[in-house]
């Protein structure tokens, strides 16, 4: 009895440091997915409109800035 008491007192304290550990990288993770959505600009891409006539496949939709 004395050992899983012991075991359990050591397991708390773990759990304490990664349940916060894993909370800030979920919201580090998300502030950065919404900077990089903010200060990107993929209306500035560098191809034409018209589609490939190798391929057929269209290009990009709008030109560079």
């Amino acid at each position: 009895m004395a050992l899983a008491k012991q075991k359990r007192s050591r397991v708390r304290p773990l759990v304490w440091l990664l349940v916060p550990a894993a909370m800030l990288l979920f919201v580090g993770a998300n502030a950065h997915l919404l900077y990089v959505a903010f200060t990107s600009q993929p209306e500035c891409v560098s191809h034409l409109r018209a589609p490939d006539p190798s391929s057929g496949r269209f290009r990009a939709a709008n030109s560079d800035c």
